[in-house]
């Protein structure tokens, strides 16, 4: 019978252990809401430009400031819009990676003050420059990635097309910003960026440059934290306006904020904590509306 009774308590223990398990295999990085914050977040204006981003070609400083910017997004919430000329009216517009403008320009417009671009996606860029670099040789260029990819092989790529093309400005984020965007991650978050396997998304470093360069901000095309999670769901919608038939939106975000297996984006948790930052960065959402 102590065997018996013995047996028992094991398997319950073990029970209880895998219900824990399981209750906790979302948790692993909720989206529902943000844990560990036990401060004000930095103050992001005093980062200094000047030493987080390192030229490449062009301007040897990164001096820009903006009163006004806009960031357009690559949401294909944007379509149909016709914000193109209220968006090229905007002061400053910021766009990310490869998303072009050639054939949306009635929806999000033709120019682009920065385009902040990942080392993912800088081969898709520089092979395309009539449009990425040609079209508005006014854009600065800052592009980001792990600093051993950076300083390596995609910084001579980068290096060779400056060469062919004189008037390009480019920069590279430094490894002490990266540092920082790491930690301000963490801060922000709660959670270690590496051991939680989360890869931070281009919004997240736009974001952030953004309210180093601009007084005033305004969001177009990026949904709520809250968007995925409505009843009844919110209609299908691709990931990219440039990309008809790529993944559905909701399917993407959700994926990758549950996921635990690999490295992946935390995109609802990054939209919370812009949230968090609108009042205190002067920052606004449309289309849709936050």
């Amino acid at each position: 019978s102590q065997r018996a009774a013995a047996l028992g308590v094991l398997f319950a223990l073990i029970m209880l252990l895998i219900i824990y398990s399981s209750g906790n295999g979302s948790e692993v990085f909720p989206y529902s809401r943000l844990r560990g914050r036990a401060r004000r977040p930095p103050d992001l204006k005093k980062w200094g430009v000047k030493s987080g981003y390192l030229p490449v070609c062009g301007n040897k400083t990164l001096t820009a400031r903006c009163h006004q910017c806009v960031i357009v997004t690559s949401s294909s919430h944007l379509l149909g819009t016709h914000l193109g000329a209220v968006i090229d009216g905007a002061e400053c517009t910021i766009r990310m990676n490869d998303a072009p403008t050639t054939g949306y320009n009635a929806d999000v417009g033709n120019k682009t003050s920065f385009r902040v671009v990942a080392h993912s996606s800088l081969y898709r860029v520089l092979k395309r420059p009539q449009e990425f670099v040609n079209k508005t040789p006014e854009t600065i260029f800052i592009f980001w990635g792990p600093p051993t990819k950076m300083q390596k092989s995609l910084l001579k790529i980068i290096q060779r097309v400056c060469a062919s093309f004189p008037n390009m400005t480019a920069y590279v984020v430094s490894p002490g910003r990266m540092k920082q965007f790491d930690e301000l991650f963490r801060g922000e978050t709660g959670k270690d960026r590496e051991k939680s396997r989360s890869w931070l998304s281009t919004g997240w470093f736009t974001m952030v440059i953004a309210v180093e360069l601009c007084d005033a901000i305004h969001v177009y095309g990026m949904v709520p934290p809250s968007y995925c999670g409505r009843h009844p769901p919110p209609r299908r919608l691709p990931y990219h306006y440039y990309e008809p038939k790529g993944p559905d939106e909701c399917t993407t975000y959700i994926h990758n904020e549950r996921s635990r297996r690999g490295n992946h984006h935390r995109f609802i948790t990054e939209k919370r904590v812009f949230a968090s930052w609108a009042g205190l960065y002067n920052i606004t959402f449309s289309h849709p509306t936050w």
